[in-house]
């Protein structure tokens, strides 16, 4: 009996791995969809509707990004964790979704570790601090200064979980600061209330900020990356302010579940390393405010699991842990 179980397991896997090729052959015949777990706008949305462009020509296929919101980034994850793994449900795997949520939330409805694998990740964003045009703040020392003096009289927007929420939380944590968290479900309404004066700072994508900031309905006080921003070199880094030693810029790809037939996600692996090293797509990262990334598998990997270990640890020490 033994021995004919592992017979019938042995033919099933021998099934599996001569289907394989196959799959890679027939793989795509419909339409595939990349989750944008945020709204449109910002850098979720962007990376997707650029991967969905290339891939809909390279593959011959229609590939249509959708917008999942809630909860921050978790929602629409957890929604493409719960996908079927054949290759026409891929999601926009970043720091806020991939690697903020482990830290926020004690449990998750997925691992990101286990679910997904990665399939490319081209581009890092930073992240800008602004305030209202007419705001009173003319540097971060000011805004430190004055939430110092006054506890929780500053709010800031941005969705639970998300790099803008993240980012700000542990900054005030590390600065020592009190500020009151608004929670938006994207930039657009984040924006509407920071342009009226309903809120008072915006921790945001650099890409999305970068416009606004050019044309002077808003005043970025620090950016979030290590170095200045080639586009933004008046504008000081976090460190530089002496206020908080602190760093985030946000890595932007490609996932698949992990279940998906090997074929396919080499396929998805090539397509991605296509669209990686392609000039016109690096100049458009550029002009969009991001870093063209060119890493290994390997490197990309290795980043990953960095992080998760990096942020989830300052995450639960700057107390913005949940349920």
């Amino acid at each position: 009996m033994f021995s004919r179980v592992k017979m019938g397991l042995a033919a099933a896997a021998a099934t599996i791995i001569i289907a394989c090729p196959a799959l890679a052959q027939t793989w795509p015949e419909r339409q595939i969809k990349i989750i944008a777990p945020s709204a449109p706008g910002g850098g979720f949305d962007l990376t997707a509707r650029t991967f969905a462009d290339r891939l809909s020509k390279s593959l011959g296929v229609g590939v249509i990004v959708e917008n999942r919101t809630g909860a921050g980034t978790r929602l629409g994850t957890e929604m493409a964790a719960q996908a079927a793994p054949d290759g026409y449900t891929l999601v926009i795997g970043a720091l806020p979704n991939m690697v903020h949520n482990t830290g926020f939330y004690k449990t998750l409805r997925f691992d990101p570790l286990k679910d997904f694998v990665i399939l490319g990740i081209p581009v890092m964003f930073s992240y800008t601090l602004v305030v209202p045009a007419d705001s009173q703040f003319k540097t971060f020392k000011q805004l430190v200064d004055y939430a110092r003096a006054n506890p929780e009289k500053l709010n800031y927007g941005g969705g639970k979980g998300t790099g803008q929420q993240v980012g700000t939380a542990i900054v005030a944590h590390l600065a020592g600061l009190k500020l009151t968290s608004v929670p938006y479900r994207g930039a657009q309404a984040v924006y509407q209330d920071l342009l009226s004066g309903r809120i008072d700072l915006y921790f945001d994508n650099s890409s999305t900020a970068r416009p606004l900031v050019e044309g002077g309905q808003v005043r970025a006080l620090v950016v979030s990356a290590k170095q200045r921003l080639p586009f933004h070199p008046e504008i000081p880094t976090v460190r530089e302010s002496g206020v908080a030693d602190f760093d985030q810029e946000g890595w932007f790809g490609l996932f698949a579940l992990a279940a998906t037939p090997k074929p396919i996600v080499d396929r998805l692996r090539a397509e991605m390393q296509k669209i990686t090293d392609n000039p016109d797509v690096r100049a458009f990262w550029e002009k969009s405010g991001g870093v063209p990334l060119s890493m290994s598998l390997e490197a990309q990997e290795k980043m990953f699991r960095d992080d998760l270990v990096r942020w989830k640890r300052m995450i639960i020490d700057a107390g913005e842990q949940q349920e």
